[in-house]
């Protein structure tokens, strides 16, 4: 993207149907830069281990063995990587309303809304389901 102000589709943005939800899906859960994107080998390193550490401690809740208060901190921690993550390796967001496929630059405050209320939304609905699970217990 040369012009901060320029509009375009991501490299997906011409799926439809299955194909194009897959790539939705990856883009919004997958941090790391893909093909003709360079991300710094040192980041993604650190980021697959920190995202090992969060799953692990995701588990220990479900087991009972950690709190809530606990895996909120590395939710926080996770996010706050994301954020350092998605600038280098995918500094856009989308332009409009969420079904919408155009993508602008992000500055780092638009980063930082995007992931914290994407990370929120996810957080919510594995609290949700491992509680109505009757795994978590708060």
């Amino acid at each position: 993207m040369a012009d901060r102000n320029e509009l375009r589709q991501p490299h997906y943005g011409n799926a439809s149907g299955p194909g194009w939800l897959v790539a939705e899906l990856r883009d919004h859960l997958w941090p790391w830069a893909g093909k003709g994107q360079p991300a710094r080998k040192a980041i993604q390193g650190a980021g697959f281990a920190l995202a090992l550490a969060a799953t692990v401690a995701w588990v220990m809740a479900a087991l009972g063995h950690l709190s809530a208060g606990a895996i909120i901190g590395w939710w926080f921690g996770w996010s706050v990587f994301e954020v350092l993550v998605r600038l280098d390796a995918k500094p856009y967001v989308k332009e409009g309303p969420w079904w919408g496929r155009l993508y602008r630059r992000a500055s780092t405050m638009d980063m930082l809304c995007y992931v914290s209320f994407k990370n929120l939304l996810i957080g919510a609905v594995l609290f949700i389901g491992l509680k109505g699970a009757g795994i978590l217990q708060i």
